[in-house]
């Protein structure tokens, strides 16, 4: 029933959304907490645009975003992110439209985590003469990164499906092989099979291992 598999590089493909998740995690959650720390920030032009990037980005689909990454930024304005070969840019270019999109829902999780931690802390890290800098980098953030463990979770598990998304400018991902599939071979049920269990092996496992990582470092309260 699967032997079809053996003309197909499926291994490839998903190593292709995994390089996508991972890099997109990491610049998401270097984004995304930069943004929440202006979100509580005390300049009102950072909070300011820290908010309405947030606001904005969410209610944009992904799709455009990406599309936009590629047609805006590639097509229209030359941006080709250091590379001249096309699977390359493609593949930049989608890294860079779902960070700008993740971004967002970090920083919101990070915030939320922000939030769990109680006003006097900060208080009493200001009154010892730390600066906001310094009281949200050495006392919130350990803390609200602990309580956000599980938002961020869900968030990460989010990006590794988004990923499919990419397959709009040619990435060649599982999306892209599971169209080329369909088009070449008459294993519909196979096929959406093989794609299903490839992604449940990549979000489920990260589910269940942070899942724990959540519960181990929990701040007790």
């Amino acid at each position: 029933m699967f032997d079809f598999l053996d003309k197909y590089d499926v291994l490839g493909a998903f190593w292709t959304t995994v390089q996508l998740t991972l890099l997109s995690a990491v610049g998401s959650l270097i984004w995304g907490t930069l943004l929440a720390g202006m979100r509580v920030g005390p300049v009102p032009l950072m909070r300011g645009f820290a908010t309405a990037y947030v606001n904005i980005v969410r209610n944009i689909p992904l799709t455009v975003i990406i599309l936009f990454a590629s047609l805006g930024l590639k097509d229209t304005l030359g941006v080709t992110l250091g590379s001249d070969q096309v699977d390359t840019q493609s593949f930049r270019l989608a890294v860079l439209g779902l960070i700008v999109y993740t971004s967002a829902f970090v920083c919101e999780a990070i915030r939320a985590g922000i939030n769990t931690v109680p006003v006097g802390q900060a208080e009493a890290a200001r009154a010892i003469g730390l600066n906001f800098t310094q009281v949200l980098g050495l006392i919130v953030l350990p803390q609200a990164f602990r309580a956000a463990v599980l938002p961020l979770t869900n968030v990460l598990i989010a990006l590794t499906k988004n990923t499919t998304v990419a397959a709009a400018i040619g990435v060649a991902e599982a999306a892209v092989l599971m169209k080329t599939m369909l088009e070449n071979e008459a294993q519909l049920l196979a096929i959406s099979a093989v794609i299903a269990f490839g992604f449940c092996c990549l979000t489920l496992p990260t589910g269940l291992l942070l899942g724990r990582v959540s519960k181990k470092v929990a701040v007790k309260r």
